[in-house]
């Protein structure tokens, strides 16, 4: 995922890990992107309103994202559709999540690619090709019914591992430790 997609791309590329990346997808490897992670999979990132700045993706899924100027907000019941080879435990499961981003992402062309996730209304919010998935979803690992079908048994919700976390920090760590820790003074 990304909170600037366009910048981060940048970033992704200077570092080499786009190749990196690429690489692991043409070797079969599994790839996830999720809302700004899924815009950065296709092609194009056009931003006409200077909301994230014009992008090119990585190509792995023939889709295009389009900035616009209003953020799209909305709690959503998600449902894959039928998702296949590394992905296929997901087909049919459903879950509660959420659509976050101005970016409005359009399939270019059928080159196998399926619509993988759609939300409540029926909106395609998700892409596949091959192990390439793309989702706009966010609480996917939240999601019991999701961790069910790729670990084989539901997880702890994420709030009580940062609850236990922080009960993990108060009962070892003296007090300030962890700022000391952050300024370089431990």
């Amino acid at each position: 995922g990304s909170k600037h997609v366009s910048g981060d791309r940048a970033w992704m590329r200077a570092q080499g890990l786009d190749d990196a990346i690429l690489r692991h997808a043409a070797r079969g490897g599994r790839v996830l992107g999720v809302c700004g992670g899924l815009q950065m999979l296709g092609g194009r990132l056009v931003d006409p309103h200077g909301i994230d700045g014009d992008e090119r993706g990585l190509d792995l899924l023939p889709v295009e994202t389009r900035f616009e100027r209003d953020k799209l907000l909305r709690e959503t019941r998600c449902r894959f559709d039928a998702v296949t080879g590394a992905w296929r435990a997901l087909a049919g499961v459903t879950f509660d999540g959420y659509e976050i981003h101005h970016g409005r992402t359009t399939l270019v062309g059928d080159a196998n690619v399926a619509i993988a996730l759609r939300n409540d209304a029926g909106d395609p919010i998700g892409w596949q090709r091959g192990g390439v998935l793309g989702i706009y979803a966010h609480g996917l690992f939240e999601a019991p019914e999701v961790m069910r079908a790729l670990f084989g048994a539901a997880t702890r919700p994420l709030n009580d591992v940062f609850d236990g976390l922080a009960d993990f920090v108060d009962r070892h760590f003296e007090p300030g430790a962890l700022a000391d820790l952050a300024r370089g003074t431990a």
